[in-house]
């Protein structure tokens, strides 16, 4: 609870002043709460602005706004800023071509631990990925707690945050990757061919990868097991096939 806590007050402005003064200033806000049936005056301008900005904006009872904004006068309005800068697509793109490499991307569906999605931005830093990309809905983001897991990799590692997952992974794979989904009953990963350009898809941590987003794989690809559990960890499977991916990639 303690880390929670400290989570918060890293990245969570309370109250309209400090949450209008952050949108002015260009800071980028991950989420908006506003109090729900507070759709004019000054919390309705701050919600309809950080939507025309692309902002996910919530409605909430006022007691789950109590509880996030403890003691503080939240005045019907908080947001959750990133912990860092999100990028563009063209970024990743552009980061592969500076290095002369083949694309590289590491896709998380859903991912919502924090923890996890920052193990995954760590170790897709360590195995030469270009870039991650998350959706803006039902996802953790680049709140407090992933910017500490990740260690510093979000310096180095272009995170995009997408609408519509679906959809950019067609437009990946109009720019010539080759869609791999992280989920069981695939490929054994070491059977496949990752030397082009690559994009690996990983799934959130109860259900795995969606109806839609596994139709639009090109190869389902698992990892092998020899106990009884049925899975792995999400950032587990994601650090073992980015390191094949990685040595596969290292040989050719």
């Amino acid at each position: 609870m303690r880390e929670n806590n400290e989570a918060k007050k890293q990245d969570l402005l309370i109250g309209r002043n400090a949450v209008a003064e952050a949108i002015r200033s260009g800071r980028q806000i991950d989420t908006l709460f506003v109090l729900r049936g507070e759709n004019n005056g000054a919390a309705g301008n701050i919600a309809a602005v950080c939507r025309e900005k692309g902002v996910t904006v919530k409605q909430v009872d006022r007691k789950k706004l109590d509880y996030m904004c403890g003691k503080e006068n939240h005045q019907g309005v908080a947001a959750f800023v990133a912990a860092h800068e999100y990028a563009d697509l063209d970024d990743i793109f552009s980061l592969a071509e500076e290095r002369n490499e083949k694309p590289f991307i590491i896709v998380c569906d859903e991912m919502e631990d924090p923890h996890n999605l920052g193990a995954v931005i760590r170790t897709a830093e360590l195995a030469g990925a270009h870039g991650v990309i998350i959706p803006k809905r039902r996802s953790a983001s680049l709140s407090y707690a992933v910017g500490k897991t990740s260690a510093g990799a979000l310096e180095y590692v272009p995170v995009c945050r997408v609408a519509n997952l679906p959809a950019t992974i067609d437009l990946l794979k109009e720019k010539g990757c080759w869609i791999y989904g992280a989920d069981m009953g695939g490929e054994d990963c070491r059977t496949l061919d990752f030397d082009g350009a690559v994009a690996l898809v990983i799934g959130s941590e109860g259900k795995g990868l969606g109806r839609l987003v596994r139709e639009k794989c090109d190869f389902i690809v698992s990892l092998k097991q020899k106990g009884k559990l049925n899975s792995l960890n999400a950032s587990v499977a994601a650090g073992i096939l980015m390191y094949e991916i990685m040595y596969q990639r290292d040989k050719g």
